[in-house]
């Protein structure tokens, strides 16, 4: 075996941590795969021999690239906008996706990567690295050109934000039973039984991007979110259950095309928060199960 195929398959051992962590700082799949590739690129430009911890290394080089994209995306703040959503994993219930479920470990759902997406950089970086894969504070400190101190306060500060994120329901029947209350609710047009299944503080978080601008936005509480799940029934439209980001969710299709992709947060047996994708470009690029 050479050396490049030796390093070859030492970074593809690490490629679902690395892109895991490239997910979490950017919320961008198709970004989170550029900076596995660069991270790659830049590992066959080094002596491995002067490496001491390749998975180390390799999530200090992923993270400073996805630091680097992050600043240049506050540059360019005409492309955040309120209603944006992260791109979500998609996968099919009950099937094994060794993949999505590396780059999921320890999610709490879609919900999470909103609130993380509106984050400042640094402070992304610090939660992301210390809380979710438990890099010291000492080596995010020097990743970001700060004090140990300094970086705490900047976890700190993102821990705060995020503990407003509501925890998903974790049994996967109950939210499944929600979830299919909601959507024959709406399909029958059966308003009252909309209602009875949303929490009273629910929150509706819809991103239609350029093409359907329409539907974008924030909308809170039972009554308002019923209605509008009432306005936008399409005859002909077929769903089907699918885990967004590990919760339950459906994807509605529209002879074969995919429309509209929609993500349960439950609290008890109610459901405290809908993310609904509609961007169709967005939909069509994004890698759903068969």
């Amino acid at each position: 075996m050479s050396a490049a195929t030796s390093l070859a398959d030492r970074f593809e051992e690490h490629r679902p941590h690395v892109r895991a962590v490239a997910y979490r700082l950017l919320g961008s799949l198709s970004e989170a795969d550029d900076a596995v590739q660069q991270t790659w690129l830049r590992l066959q430009r080094v002596d491995p021999d002067e490496i001491d911890n390749l998975g180390g290394w390799l999530t200090t080089v992923v993270s400073r690239l996805c630091l680097d994209m992050l600043r240049a995306r506050r540059a360019r703040p005409e492309v955040e906008i309120d209603a944006h959503l992260p791109d979500p994993v998609v996968t099919a219930p009950e099937v094994h996706d060794p993949e999505a479920e590396a780059v999921l470990a320890d999610s709490v759902g879609l919900a999470l990567q909103v609130v993380l997406d509106r984050l400042k950089p640094a402070e992304r970086l610090a939660f992301v690295l210390h809380d979710m894969f438990a890099v010291p504070f000492e080596d995010v400190a020097e990743l970001l050109g700060r004090t140990p101190a300094a970086v705490r306060q900047l976890a700190s500060r993102a821990r705060r934000r995020v503990a407003d994120t509501p925890a998903p329901e974790r049994d996967r029947a109950r939210q499944r039973a929600a979830a299919d209350a909601f959507l024959t609710a709406a399909r029958a047009g059966d308003f009252d039984a909309l209602v009875a299944v949303l929490d009273p503080d629910v929150v509706l978080h819809a991103d239609g991007g350029a093409a359907r601008p329409e539907i974008s936005g924030i909308v809170r509480g039972p009554a308002t979110i019923a209605q509008r799940a009432l306005a936008f029934r399409t005859p002909g439209v077929e769903v089907r259950p699918v885990l967004v980001n590990g919760v339950a969710g459906a994807l509605a299709t529209l002879e074969g095309r995919p429309v509209t992709l929609f993500a349960f947060t439950l609290c008890g047996d109610r459901i405290v928060r809908l993310d609904i994708l509609g961007d169709p470009d967005r939909l069509a690029a994004l890698p759903l199960p068969a």
